[in-house]
């Protein structure tokens, strides 16, 4: 069953992409369904992009529900111990 539950926004980072070059990512996608890659019925997909440098300016994550709570925490629990004057 796909969700077609899809959540855009926009970020201001950087990633690193085809041949190891980094590049500024602008957008992120976010979507629970099908995976191209991972073994998984369905996959928590992550999508930074830079949609002004093409298609292949893209990072793209696939991880299983549970990892992707994982990661949540772990991003909330590494932003939680900055002193608030540097997570701005």
């Amino acid at each position: 069953m796909c969700t077609y539950a899809t959540v855009k926004d926009s970020v201001d980072g950087s990633a690193k992409g085809p041949n190891g070059s980094w590049f500024h990512v602008t957008d992120v996608t976010v979507y629970f369904d099908h995976p191209v890659h991972a073994m998984a019925e369905h996959t928590l997909n992550i999508d930074f992009a830079d949609p002004s440098k093409g298609p292949s300016a893209r990072v793209a994550l696939e991880l299983t529900a549970e990892s992707g709570r994982r990661l949540i925490a772990a991003i909330q629990e590494a932003l939680a111990s900055v002193p608030a004057e540097l997570a701005v």
